[in-house]
């Protein structure tokens, strides 16, 4: 399969940094970093425009970067519990999402969209979870997740592993 040759225009994890000029495969290009402006294709006139606009590009990442990084310093004593149905061995009837995480950080005060959310695969068990937020390409947050039948097993949980001042709710 042939690949395109693309000039990023933010980080992306696992294929380069701003200005980078990356080999993809014309489906990822096509279908993820095109349309959300992410990269653009390297051609003569966009690598033209690239370098002409390469330092308001630099510094609009940057500034988004800063507002990324004050926002992690609010949430990085976040602690978040969801009350679910579950067996008498912990597993859960149904399973805890990015957008049910995403929902209940909203609740905290956070505006979090469910893509931002790292979990891998959804949460079938009760417990406690750390869980990685993306608020921007070079910035992420871990925020504590209690999963748990009721909310006081849930403060239970979160004071078992958390010091006091830090419980957020």
């Amino acid at each position: 399969m042939e690949h395109i040759k693309v000039i990023l225009l933010q980080r992306v994890a696992g294929l380069g940094l701003i200005s980078d000029v990356v080999n993809v495969k014309p489906g990822f290009a096509r279908n993820y970093l095109l349309p959300k402006k992410i990269a653009l294709r390297a051609t003569k006139e966009n690598v033209a425009y690239f370098e002409k606009e390469r330092a308001q590009i630099e510094a609009r990442n940057a500034e988004t970067k800063t507002e990324a990084q004050k926002i992690a310093e609010k949430m990085g004593t976040l602690s978040i519990s969801i009350v679910r149905q579950a067996s008498d061995k912990g597993q859960l009837y149904g399973s805890v999402s990015a957008r049910d995480i995403a929902a209940s950080i909203k609740e905290a005060g956070f505006s979090i969209r469910a893509g931002q959310i790292n979990i891998g695969h959804p949460i079938k068990s009760l417990g406690i979870y750390d869980i990685s937020v993306d608020l921007h390409p070079e910035v992420s947050v871990i925020v504590k997740l209690s999963v748990a039948k009721s909310e006081e097993e849930a403060q239970q949980q979160i004071t078992e592993i958390l010091p006091e001042e830090t419980i957020v709710e």
